[in-house]
């Protein structure tokens, strides 16, 4: 330790516990409120010791990719920016460093001269700069401050850090979150810190590139609005952008436009105003401020405090194409066509999912257990031009998490333990060319995610124990009865591979809501034939299948109709040879609600007064049970999930099965 980074400690020890130096100190505190603040965080928040000295860390690699999947698409938008600064201030001796939000270097420009000093300083790929690990810098305190900052020399909280200068500025997403940060480094630098004014000045401004080059990526399905006060630079470099829905309502920003018009509403979000509530115009009005009128007749005020901008208006992007010049719809592909009988909600589904079937996206399909999801991934495939290559569908619920990882991406001969030494293609690379169908996609786990976000994003797969990927030409398919977007609010899936896979959503509506029921009766009634249409089914027995509820959807539809067909006579199904039960659990679900409300209540039921102990959900839960006997690893097999999601089920719903009563199945 020198004598530079003793004093530097004796200065951060004063100024943390609020003592005055040492009259024969050669070090005043110089600095500015926010590296104080900075200062007393490290100390007093996160517990570092000031006079404990730490190496730079660097995070391993599999660490550094975990982070580089996670912020992937936003870092290929900010590359180009990078690449401009360091053009810009390589004959300097800066490096440039892209962190994510929680302060990992997940991209980095520098000398190739200078690695290993580099690498020993911090200031290289997958170095970590977070404020509680590596004190006051610059990467950190701006994450914590949300603000651009030089953290020069002695500014920095380790005495390992003051021969560095760093300036930082945070890149905010069009939700106003904190995303990334782009720093400039350099190992010296002079003494004096507004020798990094012009430093600061070209962070910021790239920062504000990179964000809004992001935000016209997201936002080019929306209303941009490009806003300057200067006409001369709204159309070419806008200080402001808003994108506003169909609405006319804001659902994106960038870090400027939001603080501008905070200061117009204070104390309330940007997000969700109306255009009309800012702005002195109608929504109706925008038509006036595109870009083919000069700038200068482009003006609006905003609403509340007056001020004068001039405004440019991009359209949508499917906007441009004229509805008067459509064709006329063409008819639906057979595979598709064989899926519906005329059920409203379903040919809608059917009619987009022909106009996507060779688009260049991925694709998700939504809609409860049952419900056909596997037989419109095969009619997309079959209806697209890769109907020739492989259909490869997978569950991710039906594997075990341990196993998932070999079953998708292989992996080379004895990777792991118990691999085996022949090794194994994964279903990604059987799919080549093809489709993989991805079931129950909700229930990959979270550390997968990251991997299939990766062969999504470069179209390669990399097998377990490979260190060269392998490129693939897959087009994904993914199904789930969950709402992945409440997963990705609880944090439970990834918001950017659900991004990926959200290419086109198509919702299948449950059985009980279709309108072409007895179509689907006669079809699996046929099938469950062989095709010999030989038997028929009394109207008493339809009437029977009418009145059910279905929980199961169609692979419930279709074990009834194949139970039915094996045991009926005379080629005549009959409500005698249906499920015992079906159509007839109603009854029987009424009566055990009423019983575990109260005796009170069984009148009520039995006058058709369902309790309200149990939601519809449950009723149809307990039918199900109720026409298996509480054999509750049919029903889970049946209705297609696992028996401990039963168990949850049944839990939530307040159903307890009479057979843990008698000792018998749980």
């Amino acid at each position: 330790m020198d004598l530079r980074q003793r004093e530097h400690i004796e200065t951060v020890v004063h100024a943390t516990t609020w003592l005055p130096l040492p009259a024969e100190s050669a070090t005043p505190i110089g600095h500015d409120a926010m590296i104080q603040n900075s200062w007393r965080r490290c100390v007093h928040q996160y517990g570092l010791d000031p006079s404990r000295m730490q190496e730079a860390r660097i995070v391993e690699q599999s660490c550094l990719r975990e982070h580089q999947q996670r912020i992937d698409d936003f870092a290929r938008i900010a590359r180009h920016g990078l690449e401009s600064l360091y053009g810009h201030v390589a004959g300097l001796g800066y490096v440039v460093l892209l962190t994510d939000a929680q302060g990992v270097t997940v991209d980095y420009i520098g000398d190739a001269n200078t690695d290993a000093a580099l690498r020993h300083a911090g200031l290289y790929l997958g170095s970590e700069w977070s404020e509680a690990g590596a004190g006051t810098c610059a990467v950190g305190t701006a994450l914590v401050t949300g603000e651009a900052l030089t953290v020069h020399q002695a500014d920095h909280f380790d005495a390992t850090h003051i021969p560095l200068t760093c300036t930082a500025a945070p890149l905010f997403d069009t939700q106003g979150r904190l995303n990334a940060i782009l720093d400039i480094s350099a190992l010296t630098s002079p003494d004096a810190k507004a020798s990094q004014g012009l430093a600061l000045q070209m962070v910021r401004i790239y920062a504000a590139h990179i964000e809004n080059a992001n935000f016209l990526r997201v936002h080019h399905r929306d209303w941009i609005l490009k806003l300057n006060v200067a006409p001369e630079f709204v159309d070419v470099s806008p200080e402001y952008l808003l994108a506003l829905d169909e609405g006319g309502r804001i659902v994106g920003c960038n870090n400027r436009a939001r603080r501008m018009l905070e200061g117009e509403i204070p104390g309330t979000p940007v997000l969700g105003q109306s255009f009309e509530a800012l702005f002195d115009a109608r929504i109706n009005d925008l038509g006036r401020f595109v870009y083919s009128r000069p700038s200068e007749q482009r003006l609006v005020a905003l609403h509340r405090s007056g001020g004068l901008l001039y405004l440019s208006v991009m359209p949508p992007a499917l906007r441009w194409q004229s509805r008067t010049q459509a064709q006329p719809a063409a008819p639906l592909p057979a595979a598709l066509a064989a899926l519906s009988g005329g059920d409203a909600a379903m040919q809608q589904q059917l009619l987009r999912a022909a106009r996507l079937v060779d688009a260049r996206i991925h694709l998700l399909i939504h809609g409860e257990t049952g419900s056909g999801k596997e037989y419109f991934a095969k009619a997309l495939h079959q209806a697209s031009g890769r109907r020739a290559q492989p259909f490869v569908a997978f569950n991710c619920a039906a594997i075990p998490e341990t196993l998932i990882e070999s079953e998708l991406f292989g992996h080379l001969p004895n990777s792991f333990s118990g691999a085996g030494a022949r090794g194994k293609r994964g279903l990604i690379q059987e799919a080549d060319g093809g489709t993989l169908f991805l079931d129950e996609i909700g229930d990959m786990p979270r550390d997968l995610q990251s991997r299939l976000l990766r062969v999504l994003a470069e179209g390669e797969v990399l097998p377990i124990g490979a260190t060269r990927p392998v490129p693939v030409n897959v087009r994904v398919i993914s199904a789930t009865h969950h709402r992945l977007d409440k997963l990705v609010e609880a944090g439970q899936f990834r918001e950017d591979l659900y991004y990926r896979l959200n290419g086109a959503r198509f919702e299948l509506p449950p059985l009980r809501e279709r309108q072409d029921l007895d179509w689907l009766i006669d079809k699996m009634l046929a099938d469950g034939d062989g095709g010999q249409r030989s038997v028929t089914l009394a109207d008493t027995a339809r009437q029977r299948l009418h009145a059910h509820r279905w929980p199961g959807n169609l692979r419930e539809l279709r074990n009834v109709i194949e139970y039915a067909c094996a045991i009926c006579h005379g080629g005549v199904v009959t409500p005698d040879d249906l499920p015992d039960g079906l159509g007839a659990g109603a009854t029987a679900a009424r009566a055990l609600a009423a019983a575990q409300v109260g005796p009170d209540a069984a009148a009520d039921a039995d006058a058709g007064n369902w309790p309200q102990a149990l939601s519809p959900d449950a009723m149809l839960l307990m039918q199900y049970l109720r026409a298996s006997g509480w054999n509750l690893s049919a029903v889970a097999r049946q209705i297609g999930i696992s028996r401990m999601t039963l168990y949850r089920r049944m839990e939530r719903y307040g159903i307890a099965s009479p057979n843990r009563r008698d000792g018998g199945e749980p």
